[in-house]
């Protein structure tokens, strides 16, 4: 039995299974969620399609200086930046999306507001991408709800408790494409993605089965492989529900790491990620189940946004 436990959403227990791998590991597996395959595909196929466009059209989508959303292009980002450590960059290329709706009255104000409800960036010569990705993401965030009742429930809350502060959410969804890396040069610690936590409430993450994948460090210090289940979402803790929940729940380290030496065949990899965040002005404090009596909590309260703004100006150079 592998590190990352696999729980079916349908399951009587699934709560307190939830609650119990987020202590103990961060991350699990999920089956059972009844997301529509139609849907899944569609965005799975449409992503693939975009990443074998001619490289002038991608990069014409690409991400602008303080923007959030667009193209990615192939060895910019430096994942492991947010933990303080200089690598190579990583050997993948993404899409992102964000919210489809405008920020708030409350968070208009707020300049730094303006990065996750910056412009989405859509490939005009892929007429099917825009409805793929929109559906994938509503698709995601729907099924986030869901999750984020149960875990209430296993953290003995009521099962509405996170609703308030998600109701508005600035969450994203990315594709990523890990190209075959035969005869490209992998520098000495060069991976697909650099170690790091993510910034927000829960990733989810589509993957498939090719070679080279996600690894997840566990508390023996080992990186311990997550192998893709059949129809089942990866899900893991990110930083901002680790301190929501007074470190009860780990945000835990993770990678994508090369495949091995030998491998025969394509070792092209693609993923689907959905980064899910709380409200922009949500209130990230102490969960009072996560208290123990005589106890005051780890962190200081702060907002959603302010979390997430910080967590993304580290990884900055």
């Amino acid at each position: 039995m592998g590190l990352v436990p696999t729980i079916d959403l349908t399951s009587d227990d699934a709560p307190q299974a939830i609650d119990r791998a987020c202590r103990e590991v961060g991350f699990f597996q999920i089956v059972g969620h009844g997301l529509d395959p139609v849907v899944e595909r569609a965005a799975w196929d449409a992503a693939a399609e975009f990443f074998r466009l001619p490289l002038d059209d991608k990069l014409a989508l690409s991400i602008p200086e303080g923007d959030a959303y667009g193209y990615g292009p192939f060895a910019v980002e430096r994942l492991a930046a947010s933990r303080g450590e200089h690598t190579p960059p990583d050997l993948k290329e993404t899409f992102s999306v964000g919210p489809f709706v405008d920020p708030p009255p409350a968070v208009r104000d707020d300049p730094s507001a303006a990065f996750v409800f910056s412009p989405n960036r859509w490939p005009s010569s892929l007429p099917g991408f825009e409805s793929a990705m929109r559906a994938q993401y509503d698709a995601m965030a729907g099924l986030v709800d869901r999750l984020m009742s149960m875990m209430a429930t296993g953290l003995g809350l009521p099962a509405d408790f996170f609703v308030p502060s998600i109701d508005r959410h600035t969450s994203a969804l990315r594709v990523l494409h890990y190209p075959d890396l035969a005869g490209r040069g992998v520098e000495p610690g060069q991976l697909r993605a650099g170690a790091h936590s993510d910034y927000g409430t829960l990733t989810l993450l589509r993957q498939d089965d090719a070679p080279g994948g996600l690894e997840v460090r566990g508390v023996d210090g080992a990186w311990h492989p997550v192998p893709a289940v059949d129809g089942a979402y990866v899900v893991n803790v990110g930083d901002a529900l680790e301190r929501w929940t007074n470190d009860a729940w780990r945000s835990t380290l993770h990678r994508v790491v090369v495949p091995p030496a030998g491998v025969a065949g394509s070792a092209e990899r693609q993923s689907m990620a959905f980064f899910h965040n709380a409200n922009w002005d949500a209130r990230i404090e102490c969960i009072p189940t996560c208290l123990a009596p005589g106890y005051v909590p780890r962190h200081e309260p702060i907002t959603a946004g302010r979390h997430l703004m910080d967590k993304f100006r580290s990884t900055q150079y």
